[in-house]
């Protein structure tokens, strides 16, 4: 009967969702982060529930693009790619972060994600920057998509991801998740968070 009864359980509630409880410091951070800068720019947004932080702090082989959900109190991470001007030497550590057209840099501050739209990665994700760092993102054609040079066998081979043209690139798997979770209308916000 036990069994039967766990069957009945929504999947949701099955599922390895981290907890509020079991976070780490540096994941805590990452929700502060989230809900101050929801509010800084909370009428702009369409919705608050779900807020991406990307996490420049942290070098290109460890997760830094992270899904903060406010509601549930929890964070989700995933790799993401910094733009090629923002790295010159390849290092895998964004160096500088750029708003000028043509710097192939990446752009620090709060963004509204927009509409999907296929592009030349495929489906992608519009973003409109809110803030004066990052107020030309549309005139740049800064978006999030899917990449191939964002892959866990990168990192094993090279020791770093590729880069991107100052988009914010995720891998092909993780890639639906922000088209789920993360576009219509959200928050996506940029910057050095700090050490994990």
């Amino acid at each position: 009967m036990a069994a039967g009864a766990g069957l009945a359980l929504p999947s949701r509630l099955l599922a390895a969702e981290p907890t509020a409880s079991a976070l780490t410091p540096y994941e805590k951070r990452v929700l502060d982060v989230a809900a101050r800068e929801a509010s800084r720019v909370g009428n702009k947004l369409w919705r608050t529930d779900l807020i991406g932080i990307a996490d420049f702090a942290q070098p290109s082989w460890k997760p830094r693009m992270h899904f903060a959900n406010i509601e549930a109190g929890t964070v989700r991470s995933f790799l993401l790619a910094h733009g090629r001007g923002s790295d010159p030497q390849h290092s895998g550590w964004l160096q500088r972060f750029s708003n000028t057209p043509g710097s192939e840099a990446t752009s620090r501050g709060a963004f509204l994600t927009c509409e999907w739209y296929r592009g030349k990665y495929g489906t992608s994700i519009r973003l409109k920057g809110l803030d004066e760092d990052n107020s030309l993102a549309l005139e740049r054609a800064i978006v999030m998509h899917p990449a191939w040079y964002v892959d866990r066998s990168m990192i094993d081979k090279w020791g770093k991801l590729g880069r991107s043209e100052g988009c914010f690139a995720m891998s092909n798997s993780d890639f639906n998740e922000a088209l789920w979770h993360l576009s219509g209308g959200r928050l996506l916000f940029a910057d050095r968070i700090g050490e994990s």
